[in-house]
């Protein structure tokens, strides 16, 4: 793979899981158009997270029956139109049933990742496979800042809109480079593609520890970023949206400082690894919970937080690829959908919880989630054989 084909994939890879993460800067603005209680507004980012974790259940294991390259044009193409319902949305039901279908198909980042493994040389797979990953972190995050600033411009609906023009770009751009690569003979039907996602988890323990491992930092990480936004709009801080969605690109600094965790992981350091990254999560609410008196200490804290769950994450991942080499997409599937579940849980509870105690009780809840996250490292390190 060229390097310009691989960017391709890394850009497109985080469009589409970006198109998740647009309304958590807009929860205010939403709330207001809709006339929905700041209790009941998370529901729009947990509807978004669950029909994600479906899509990784349902249809990422299509990538070993289908032919690859239909398969991710035409989510691309079904999502540029999900995208337009929600930026047309003139109601509470529309607006949920085209975030639902974005959820669902924004999958299609799994299906590339697979596809750019298949097509990279073995000598380079590594660093194909982790450019294009570090495209999925990039978009979560960098998505705030260009819907924070979109909104500004010209209103929440435009954040929909332009991300759909910019998606059949590249329908366009990938219908160019894409290899139309016919599928060697099926030894599988889909519904047993499907069993055998459930047959993993049975099978190898260390799957299960790091997929419940994904699930409580990926609760933590949706705790913070998704009620970010309702204390930064308020008084006294006021901030814009601009000002709110640029703090995804401090998020960014946290995530790419963790980019050498996979490297540790391959030398068997994954379980201190994991250890020391938990340890930072814990500690990143401390500075949070200053949040409305400085700044400052909402920076720090972001890039401690942010660093701790990009290192879980990529640990997660280099440990649970190394089990079964030829099982990887439907490994990724089942392990994505406890990060999802994850971010859904957070997402609700932490609005919820802002609704009746503030700010406060959004830090009191993330830190407790996070001290259950640790203390669950501690009791399954001795799993396998990593220090």
């Amino acid at each position: 793979m060229t390097r310009y084909v691989t960017l391709l994939f890394a850009i497109a890879c985080g469009m589409s899981v970006a198109n998740i993460y647009f309304a958590q800067p807009l929860l205010d603005q939403l709330s207001y158009e809709f006339n929905m209680n700041y209790s009941v507004i998370g529901i729009v980012i947990t509807v978004t997270q669950v029909f994600y974790a479906l899509g990784l259940l349902l249809l990422v294991p299509l990538g070993d029956l289908l032919n690859q390259r239909r398969l991710i044009i035409g989510q691309m193409t079904i999502s540029a139109a999900a995208l337009v319902i929600v930026g047309t949305a003139s109601s509470g039901a529309m607006l949920f049933a085209g975030l639902a279908l974005v959820g669902l198909l924004a999958v299609v980042a799994q299906t590339i990742v697979a596809f750019a493994a298949t097509m990279a040389a073995p000598a380079e797979r590594g660093r194909v496979v982790g450019m294009v990953t570090s495209g999925i972190v990039i978009g979560i995050l960098l998505a705030r800042t260009f819907s924070g600033i979109l909104k500004d411009l010209a209103g929440w609906r435009l954040v929909y809109l332009v991300s759909a023009a910019l998606m059949l770009l590249m329908v366009c751009a990938l219908y160019k480079v894409l290899p139309n690569a016919a599928r060697k003979v099926k030894t599988l039907s889909y519904a047993q593609l499907l069993k055998s996602v459930w047959m993993l988890f049975l099978q190898e323990r260390l799957l299960r520890v790091r997929a419940l491992l994904a699930m409580l930092i990926f609760t933590a990480f949706s705790i913070l970023w998704t009620p970010l936004v309702l204390p930064l709009s308020s008084p006294p801080l006021s901030l814009s949206h601009s000002a709110i969605g640029a703090f995804g690109l401090v998020g960014v600094v946290g995530a790419l400082a963790a980019a050498k965790a996979g490297k540790l992981a391959d030398r068997g350091y994954g379980q201190r690894t994991t250890g020391i990254a938990l340890f930072l999560l814990l500690l990143s609410w401390l500075p949070i919970g200053y949040t409305e008196r400085s700044l400052f200490a909402l920076v720090i804290g972001i890039i401690l937080l942010d660093l701790a769950v990009q290192a879980v994450h990529v640990t997660n991942q280099s440990m649970i690829f190394a089990l079964r080499p030829k099982a990887r997409s439907r490994i990724v599937g089942g392990y994505m959908t406890f990060y999802s579940v994850g971010s859904a849980a957070g997402s609700i509870t932490s609005t919820h919880i802002y609704a009746h105690f503030g700010w406060h009780g959004v830090c009191v809840l993330g830190a407790s989630v996070s001290s259950i996250a640790l203390i669950f490292w501690a009791m399954t390190k001795g799993d396998n054989g990593a220090h």
